[in-house]
């Protein structure tokens, strides 16, 4: 059985890549701040919830600590949590969507990496962003080229970059980065843009099931393949 931790699980993208490996027949924990919607999200589901909150180190420890517990291992680890921090562009709100996006990343992987080492095919997926890939935003025809959201494009770009840094420090893990695609979230419903969650699911998905044989890792990936960044 595969050991299957998202952050951010409750809603959205990360609800629907857990929906979907349970599918799989992975073993999946629902990683969430909010324990009643993290719960309630679960409990829908058929997995199991842990509370974990990303810009929180003892929040983070004790959710690793309980997977250790029950599971003696991890088997893939997908950092989905994330948000937009559109608006004011100011200090307060830049340290908040980098500690998130960016530096949330480092606190679940770094004590996960004990873990992840356990398992015979240890993967993580780094959900990323296309508008954190400088090819892909200063490309006029590309969409991203229009939109301008400063602190979540350069987060996403600070984890792509942990992604890549993280798969050389560790190549006895797979580490890849991945654009899901524009879903129909809470995240986007301001925009009135994107298609539904399980097709930008499928994405994650995809990643977080490679084999052992595939070798791909420090990669920005979407649907159609790598992306240039």
């Amino acid at each position: 059985m595969t050991v299957t931790l998202i952050t951010g699980a409750n809603r959205g993208i990360g609800f629907a890549t857990a929906r979907q490996l349970l599918e799989l027949g992975h073993t999946v924990y629902v990683g969430a701040r909010d324990a009643e919607r993290g719960e309630k999200a679960a409990a829908d589901l058929g997995a199991r919830f842990v509370p974990l909150d990303v810009t929180d180190d003892a929040s983070v420890a004790g959710a690793l600590a309980a997977i250790d517990v029950a599971e003696g291992r991890l088997d893939v680890l997908v950092n989905n949590a994330g948000i937009l921090g559109a608006g004011a562009v100011d200090g307060p709100t830049a340290l908040r969507v980098f500690d998130t996006n960016a530096v949330g990343i480092v606190r679940v992987t770094e004590a996960a990496l004990p873990l992840l080492r356990r398992s015979a095919n240890p993967t993580v997926v780094n959900v990323s962003s296309s508008m954190g890939s400088f090819g892909v935003v200063t490309d006029p025809e590309r969409p991203e080229f229009a939109m301008q959201l400063a602190l979540y494009a350069s987060s996403k770009a600070a984890a792509t970059m942990l992604t890549v840094q993280y798969a050389k420090a560790h190549p006895g893990i797979r580490f890849n980065a991945v654009e899901p695609g524009t879903a129909a979230t809470d995240m986007t419903a301001a925009f009135g843009i994107g298609r539904p969650v399980a097709e930008s699911a499928r994405t994650v998905v995809r990643l977080a099931t490679l084999g052992p044989d595939d070798a791909r890792t420090g990669t920005l990936t979407d649907e159609f393949g790598e992306l240039p960044w």
